[in-house]
């Protein structure tokens, strides 16, 4: 028990601004639990925002209210997924010899400046047309099942955290992670974005794989992002049909 709590603590923290308990030493036999918990962090950042959404709009205007949430959403993942998808960005416009180092770099170049400018509006138009918050609990834990996907089915290419992450993730900690997904997608009604992430994910995972041969850290936060607004567009053109 102590150590499941030591490490859904750590993958709060790896994906969150929350405390709990400061986990972020990654001690040898809990970080693939901590994978398998990605599923059930990301239900619990979008349960929130979908309960501050649920008490301000009473008293808000709904283009307001929905910039606010926008602005929720990165600040309460600490912009993580942002910084990987900027640091992913500015490794695509390299020779693929020097993407990793460049990722590593901390300043950020001017095409991921330019390309997470971009998306940022995407993402946010996204969510000002967006009216059933109430998935945003599942797009979050769908999005983040996409990296525990990633983490198993996909080589890594670095000597990060992730190469740690995966060597712990086995096959229950990720079918944990599918049953806890799909059970809840099943109760919300929500099945088919599942096939959607799963798009993404071969999509995603395809290039990268041909690109650079596999996933880094920045990688899955890109993944992540990139999961969000789809999941997003996804859920706007099914509420206009």
């Amino acid at each position: 028990m102590l150590k499941l709590l030591k490490a859904f603590a750590l993958s709060l923290n790896m994906l969150s601004i929350i405390p709990f308990f400061k986990v972020h030493t990654f001690y040898k036999g809990i970080n693939g639990y901590s994978a398998m918990f990605y599923p059930f962090v990301g239900f619990i950042l979008g349960s929130i925002l979908f309960l501050i959404h649920m008490l301000l709009e009473p008293l808000l205007p709904l283009m307001h209210l929905s910039v606010l949430i926008f602005a929720l959403w990165i600040l309460i993942t600490g912009g993580l997924h942002l910084d990987g998808l900027s640091d992913t960005i500015d490794g695509l416009f390299v020779h693929k010899d020097k993407a990793l180092q460049i990722m590593k770099d901390p300043h950020v170049g001017g095409m991921g400046m330019i390309f997470t400018f971009t998306f940022l509006l995407l993402k946010l138009s996204s969510v000002i047309h967006f009216e059933l918050f109430y998935f945003l609990p599942f797009i979050l834990m769908y999005s983040r099942f996409n990296a525990v996907l990633a983490l198993y089915f996909f080589p890594y290419i670095s000597n990060g955290v992730g190469k740690l992450l995966k060597e712990e993730l086995h096959f229950p900690h990720m079918l944990f992670g599918l049953i806890f997904t799909l059970f809840l997608a099943y109760y919300a009604s929500f099945i088919g974005a599942f096939f959607v992430c799963l798009f993404i994910l071969l999509l995603v995972g395809s290039f990268f794989k041909a690109r650079l041969g596999g996933f880094n850290g920045d990688m899955y936060g890109f993944l992540i992002e990139v999961t969000e607004v789809a999941l997003l567009n996804y859920v706007i053109l099914t509420q206009l049909t």
